[in-house]
């Protein structure tokens, strides 16, 4: 009585990563053995049909694939639903804290003049809307002040005259103000001159508006031009964050979208602003198109300069059956997942894709909502179906017939 002999049983745990190694050594070898029944036709080797019918499908098709619990637990495997719900692309950007330009103000002189003193004298120095900036000494300046006082003065004598006359000297000390005032002279500077009675060779250049000081472009005892910017001040209690937006992304921004920012050096939290611009052109050579987002910056705590992480929600559908990214393996030629049957066995599937989240992505068509798909581990899922086509493509060639074990008596 012959004795039957039972192939050795394979230790599941190894077998998933014996199978990874013999796909790196047989699929080459199936390779070239296609190309040299391709290239010596079927004459000289009678076979060659038959090895190619069995050849072809190990690399256009993959196979299911059974997991026990255990190796699904040892590559990691993890599964999920296909489940129908709302799906909106959030559109993140990269952008930096710039100066409000609305909130900008450069200060200069209208007369010609000598910088006596320099009051202001350091760029980062902070101002309030009046503070004197520099002292100015100017002969056009002493001059329209003597006019002020004989006009003051002469409108003093004929108070008792003629109301022609007493009109005229009212005119010709109007005119007067009106000169100061012109030549950017503050209205308390020049009620204090016809208040004393006396020509002031200096006077002062004040601050427009409160803010800091961004730019300084004189020193003490320079001589000035009128219309020479000597300071540069800007209001930082509010600011601009800018960045740049790709080409694909331009349908889903808009001006007065709601924008979350998140700097890293304030420790992520998350400042809440608007879209309140975006820039009409597409740079060409990045193929991005710049947004600007307005934000109150109480305390100062952000300085231009800064980088922020800017999200907000694009447009997006209200209902779509969608799966995790990490579900879909993606060939470039086909998008596939692998669909866990009640079996247990893991089938793969061609699907048509849409639109894709951060974390999941549209299923058009291939699936239907509650379908259990392999969820993690999905390459490694991929690589064992794939080899499993392989070895059963080259089954008929010689020397390759795999038998399944039997079980023992």
């Amino acid at each position: 009585m012959e004795r039957e002999i039972i192939p050795p049983t394979i230790d599941p745990a190894k077998r998933l990563g014996a199978l990874k190694w013999t796909l790196y050594v047989l699929v080459p070898v199936a390779a070239v053995v296609v190309a040299y029944l391709a290239t010596h036709g079927p004459a000289q080797t009678p076979n060659t049909a038959e090895h190619q019918h069995a050849i072809a499908p190990a690399a256009a098709s993959a196979q299911p694939v059974m997991l026990s619990a255990a190796e699904a637990r040892r590559i990691g495997v993890t599964y999920a639903v296909a489940t129908v719900m709302p799906m909106r692309r959030e559109i993140r950007t990269v952008g930096q804290v710039t100066i409000d330009e609305t909130r900008v103000r450069s200060v200069s002189l209208r007369v010609d003049g000598w910088v006596e003193q320099l009051l202001v004298n350091f760029v980062g120095q902070s101002v309030e809307a009046g503070t004197p900036l520099l002292a100015i000494s100017s002969p056009m300046l002493v001059t329209a002040q003597d006019e002020l006082l004989l006009a003051r003065k002469l409108e003093s004598d004929v108070s008792g005259g003629s109301s022609e006359a007493r009109a005229n000297a009212a005119t010709l000390r109007s005119s007067a103000r009106g000169r100061l005032a012109y030549w950017g002279v503050p209205v308390e500077d020049i009620a204090r001159i016809e208040k004393n009675d006396q020509v002031e060779r200096t006077l002062a250049l004040r601050a427009p508006v409160s803010g800091y000081v961004m730019e300084k472009s004189v020193v003490q005892g320079q001589r000035v031009m009128a219309g020479e910017a000597l300071f540069r001040i800007a209001d930082l209690s509010k600011v601009w964050v800018e960045g740049e937006v790709f080409e694909q992304d331009q349908s889903s921004v808009h001006t007065g979208q709601a924008v979350v920012a998140e700097f890293d050096a304030l420790g992520g939290s998350p400042w809440r602003g608007t879209i309140a611009y975006v820039q009409p052109t597409l740079d060409p050579e990045t193929r991005t198109t710049r947004v600007r987002v307005e934000l109150d910056n109480p305390n100062l705590r952000l300085k231009p300069g800064m980088y922020a992480t800017l999200r907000w929600t694009g447009s997006g559908v209200q209902s779509a059956l969608s799966v995790p990214r990490s579900a879909v393996v993606s060939t470039g030629e086909r998008h596939l997942v692998f669909v866990r049957l009640p079996d247990g066995m893991l089938e793969p599937r061609n699907v048509d894709v849409g639109m894709a989240t951060d974390d999941r992505i549209q299923i058009l068509r291939g699936l239907v909502a509650g379908d259990n798909v392999v969820a993690s581990a999905t390459f490694l899922v991929d690589a064992e179906s794939n080899l499993g086509a392989a070895f059963g493509g080259m089954g008929g060639m010689p020397g390759m017939d795999i038998v399944q074990p039997k079980k023992p008596r």
